[in-house]
């Protein structure tokens, strides 16, 4: 499947859900790991504001990627996000979304505000 970068830089994107490790295999507990670096995977939850829209979404970084002093509700970097389509089927059911994956996940800055002090 195609992988779509998504441009960041008019976005506020907040940090909702902490990294943790990224479960393969439910039942055995398995953690998932690149394909190409063998490096284990992490996921979050973020909300993506963009325009007066905003979106939750769950990224997945490599472990390596997740920086320190990241906290809840306040707003992070994603360098390198991309999302891609994917459907499976399970169960006899047609599924279908969109991954998303960064190369990290940093601290950041709010946005400066456009109105003027009066």
């Amino acid at each position: 499947m195609r992988t779509i970068r998504v441009e960041t830089s008019a976005a506020t994107i907040l940090l909702t859900e902490a990294p943790e490790p990224k479960v393969r295999d439910r039942q055995t507990g398995e953690i998932a790991k690149d394909a190409v670096s063998g490096e284990a995977l992490m996921t979050m939850g973020v909300v993506y504001i963009e325009e007066g829209e905003s979106s939750l979404i769950k990224v997945t970084v490599p472990e390596s990627g997740v920086s320190e002093g990241l906290a809840l509700g306040a707003p992070i970097s994603l360098p390198g996000l991309v999302a891609r389509p994917w459907e499976s089927v399970f169960n006899g059911q047609q599924r279908h979304g969109i991954a998303y994956r960064a190369a990290a996940v940093t601290p950041a800055a709010f946005p400066a505000t456009t109105e003027a002090a009066a």
